[in-house]
């Protein structure tokens, strides 16, 4: 029996790395996207095949509006069968978001967050897959201040998430994953971090494995699209005034 196969966007480290591996060992083969060429991390790429999955390395500028919209056809091509899910998890966190963005910073992040999800899960639409998930981020339902940029085009794929769903339906179910702090970068302290945890509702943060858990039900949630899944320890209940990096220092 042929495997589904998913892609990921933005795999080969990190969250999107962890997510190609859950699904490997869900039993999907897998395509690892980066935004240029390389390779991805000797850990995913062992997790995979430790799976038994299949996996075929693609490179994809995904600023680019044409490179998104050949992606889904390359994965096609280089696996010779449908992609059946689609993760939108690459993304554009672009460090002159620190204060007002300006006209390039916005259309940059929302050439990556917003408009290639939205391309790759229409060219997905048209090979006859079946489901796409957008990563999405907690601080959509209460905003703050910092990363307006990358704020904004998140909160634009959380609408496109809803709009695709009802446009593609009933071939396709559009659905998304809204994750906390999941991964802190060398920004971090380990300290801040256990003091962030420790003002979530849930007096928690997420690890990678229960987000990739959330993406692996709505791929296989049938009944389900539009949807979007908080996973974030209950941050999303709470309106902080400033970027997790700024605070409990």
């Amino acid at each position: 029996m042929t495997r589904p196969l998913a892609l990921i966007t933005g795999s080969f480290r990190r969250l999107g790395g962890h997510i190609a591996a859950r699904l490997a060992q869900a039993g999907y083969d897998v395509a690892l996207h980066a935004s240029h060429p390389g390779e991805p991390d000797g850990e995913v790429v062992a997790a995979i095949a430790a799976a038994g999955a299949a996996h075929r390395i693609f490179a994809a500028d995904l600023g680019d509006g044409d490179a998104a919209a050949g992606l889904i056809r390359a994965v096609r091509a280089g696996f010779g069968r449908r992609v059946d899910l689609l993760v939108n998890n690459a993304s554009c966190f672009r460090t002159d978001d620190a204060g007002y963005p300006t006209s390039g910073s916005l259309a940059a992040h929302f050439a990556v967050n917003a408009a290639s999800p939205f391309v790759l899960a229409t060219e997905l639409a048209e090979q006859g897959g079946r489901s796409v998930v957008n990563i999405l981020d907690q601080r959509i339902a209460h905003p703050h201040r910092d990363q307006l940029a990358y704020t904004l085009s998140k909160q634009a794929l959380a609408e496109a998430t809803r709009t695709l769903a009802l446009a593609l339906a009933p071939r396709v179910r559009v659905n998304g994953v809204a994750p906390g702090l999941t991964l802190a970068t060398e920004d971090y302290s380990a300290d801040q971090v256990e003091r962030l945890a420790a003002m979530m509702p849930l007096e928690r943060l997420p690890d990678v494995d229960q987000v990739a858990d959330a993406i692996l039900f709505l791929a296989h949630a049938e009944a389900s699209t539009g949807q979007m899944v908080f996973v974030d320890g209950g941050a999303g209940l709470v309106s902080f005034d400033r970027d997790f990096v700024h605070l409990a220092r």
